[in-house]
């Protein structure tokens, strides 16, 4: 967005975030007080130093949009394989694939989270399973997951927002979507927790532990399903995996490893990430009732309804950041970086920067460039489910004000916790009041 539109954001009294503060140059995306409210944070770094090294993660925090849209562009100078790599279970690497390796099925890395031509070629497979008539057929399924879980809790009043409606809902959903009938969902959460806390930075070792055996049993389960798919396909997408195809006539189909890969990714980000979207949107109705308001006034409009999902992802990102490293020297954001610089792209902090989005942390379902938020990446790594976690978060935005209103908080604000981790800004607990809707 042009500087003068800034200015006049500025001009008109709009609070932007970021402008005229500063940080300790010691400070570090893992203290618990940044992690839990990270904004003027993210705006210090994008005023002061936009490509910052972070001293504790040792990592580069990448702020700026659009530095981030350079990296996102380049992804042969800004290795995703490399990045994720360094980042995965970070400082017990040796000791947790070992673990896997003897007690979980095989170490088998995320396939996806590759560079070219390696992840063009996953990519192509991987869209099998995402068509527009796959993701078009599972909308009634997803509307009576949804339906039927808020009118479970409808006349109790009362609920956590993130045990009892995000996290089951998304658990159920997901699941459906995969085909995995007989399924626990307790302990999907649990190694949904496990899986993303490798790459989040701030485990113990114990914990690393603890996560890799709940990974360990994740694989089992899912090695025993893909196994069945391969003796007999259904409609679902764990079959759309094991039985997809291109025309390369050299890797025409994706190897075991790879299918486990992709499908434990899927079910781990297919519910985790949209888990927090949906987090957001109750905190959101909880704590601005206009916004509420202006939900109920839009559902039966699909294209107000369709910018209000697209505004929420972008000013609550469900994704923080993600790692990149470099391979070779480069310049960005004004610093040289050496090759081998660890990176994390602070999708969060781009989604808040004023030059792009003028008065950023403003509600707003009018703003003209709604579409360039970051929530789902860019570039040749944007979020392959981006389609069917939008039409998600969609349908459940819809049934959340056509059964319930008046959704209040339970606690005070400031007693909202976070997960420990930089890659999301996961709510723990969320308690929550409502009513049915008469």
């Amino acid at each position: 967005m042009a500087t003068n539109e800034t200015d006049r954001s500025q001009a008109a009294g709009c609070p932007v975030a970021g402008h005229g503060g500063s940080f300790a140059t010691d400070a570090s995306l893992t203290d618990p007080k940044i992690l839990a409210r990270p904004n003027a944070f993210y705006g210090a770094l994008r005023s002061d130093d936009p490509v910052h090294l972070d001293p504790k993660l040792n990592m580069y925090l990448v702020s700026r949009y659009e530095d981030l849209q350079t990296v996102l562009r380049d992804p042969l100078t800004f290795s995703v394989q490399k990045g994720y790599s360094e980042q995965y279970a970070k400082g017990f690497a040796a000791e947790f694939k070992e673990i896997l390796i003897r007690e979980g099925g095989g170490f088998f890395p995320d396939a996806i989270m590759s560079d070219p031509p390696y992840h063009t070629r996953i990519r192509k497979l991987m869209d099998k399973a995402f068509t527009a008539h796959r993701v078009k057929q599972l909308e009634p399924a997803i509307a009576k997951v949804v339906a039927d879980l808020i009118e479970d809790l409808a006349d109790k009043g009362e609920a956590d927002g993130v045990n009892d409606f995000a996290v089951p809902m998304t658990i159920r959903i997901i699941c459906k979507q995969l085909g995995l009938e007989q399924f626990d969902a307790a302990k999907i959460q649990r190694w949904s927790h496990a899986v993303t806390q490798q790459i989040g930075r701030m485990q113990t070792r114990e914990e690393m532990v603890k996560h890799a055996r709940e990974i360990c049993d994740l694989q089992h389960y899912l090695i025993a399903e893909i196994r069945a798919r391969q003796a007999q396909p259904r409609d679902d997408m764990i079959s759309d995996l094991v039985h997809a195809r291109t025309d390369d006539a050299e890797n025409a189909t994706l190897t075991f490893e790879e299918v486990v890969s992709l499908i434990r990714a899927l079910l781990i980000a297919g519910n985790e990430t949209t888990a927090t979207a949906l987090d957001n949107l109750l905190f959101i109705l909880a704590t601005q009732p206009e916004m509420a308001k202006q939900l109920k006034e839009s559902i039966d409009d699909d294209r107000l309804l369709t910018r209000f999902v697209e505004e929420l992802l972008r000013i609550e990102p469900p994704v923080r950041g993600l790692a990149r490293m470099t391979t070779r020297e480069v310049e960005l954001g004004g610093k040289v970086l050496p090759k081998g610089a660890h990176m994390l792209l602070l999708y969060a902090s781009a989604n808040d920067d004023e030059k792009e989005f003028p008065c950023p942390r403003e509600f707003d379902v009018n703003r003209g460039n709604l579409s360039r938020h970051l929530s789902f990446g860019a570039g040749v790594h944007r979020c392959v489910g981006l389609s069917l976690a939008r039409m998600e978060i969609k349908v459940a935005a819809r049934e959340f004000v056509k059964r319930l209103e008046n959704f209040k908080l339970a606690i005070p604000v400031e007693e909202i916790r976070y997960l420990p981790t930089v890659a999301t800004r996961s709510i723990e607990r969320l308690p929550l009041t409502f009513a049915r809707r008469k």
